[in-house]
């Protein structure tokens, strides 16, 4: 059953409510991480596991999700918090 507060993971594609996942938003073409998911402008959601962020940094997923070139060191970045977090 869909409810109001699930999100689809933009790596494994599953359904998880919004407060098990990590939101990433982009606000004036710059992507951040938006840990409380309070931020304004277009956001995505991943898993908040090691596979779903290997595959997305793998695949550059977040050029699909936003339709956007997205550089190399957003992807760093997020590769970081993934490991400290």
């Amino acid at each position: 059953m869909h409810t109001k507060f699930e999100r689809k993971c933009i790596a494994c594609r599953n359904n998880f409510q919004q407060k098990e996942m990590l939101r990433i938003a982009k606000i004036d073409n710059q992507i951040l991480i938006d840990e409380k998911g309070k931020l304004g402008g277009r956001g995505c959601y991943i898993c908040k596991n090691e596979q779903c962020f290997s595959l997305m940094m793998k695949k550059r997923l977040l050029n699909r999700a936003f339709k956007m070139n997205i550089t190399q060191e957003v992807y760093d970045k997020l590769g970081e918090y993934a490991e400290n977090n």
